[in-house]
């Protein structure tokens, strides 16, 4: 699905976003988070708080790259989790 239909039906509150999101990005950000983090426990849950996180930015935000404004947000989720762990 495409980055503008998956961002209206985030701004429309539809949950399907979420699932959508996930079909389009959610391996791409997997592997983003386990590198970092090399645990798959750790890395599904980077993922998770992305999606919980973009929920709750998304009205205001509009991203023009949503994978970008994903994988930022991963990325972040994921290097406070090492951090944490170091």
């Amino acid at each position: 699905m495409e980055d503008s239909k998956i961002i209206e039906l985030l701004f429309a509150r539809n949950e399907d976003g979420i699932k959508h999101m996930d079909d389009t990005y959610g391996r791409r950000l997997f592997v983003l988070a386990d590198n970092i983090v090399k645990n798959d426990e750790d890395a599904e849950e980077s993922v998770s708080d992305t999606y919980m996180k973009t929920w709750q930015m998304l009205p205001p935000h509009r991203p023009t790259y949503l994978y970008a404004f994903l994988a930022k947000i991963c990325r972040h989720f994921a290097l406070g989790k090492l951090d944490w762990k170091n």
